[in-house]
């Protein structure tokens, strides 16, 4: 599935490849390609945002921000985000 994912104190982060459809940020419209994934806790919230592989910007993933139940649920938000958007077949 996803490569190299990794833990951070606030949230998790994967490399993905984003298909044709490719992932629609609030910033740029539609990115595609090799791109690494972030699923960070704020505020009570899942919040996801989406980067060039290797890159310095971030870009919020529109739609990408949920109320959590509870923080231990984003592993959770991260998987399903990760099995969503991850289509290296296109």
């Amino acid at each position: 599935m996803a490569e190299a994912a990794q833990n951070k104190s606030t949230g998790k982060s994967s490399d993905i490849v984003a298909g044709p459809g490719g992932v629609m940020t609030d910033e740029v419209g539609v990115v595609t390609g090799d791109l690494t994934l972030r699923t960070e806790l704020a505020g009570g919230e899942a919040v996801l945002s989406v980067q060039y592989k290797d890159a310095e910007e971030w870009y919020a993933v529109t739609g990408g921000r949920s109320k959590l139940a509870d923080p231990a649920d984003l592993e959770a938000v991260h998987a399903i985000a990760v099995a969503l958007l991850h289509r290296p077949e296109g």
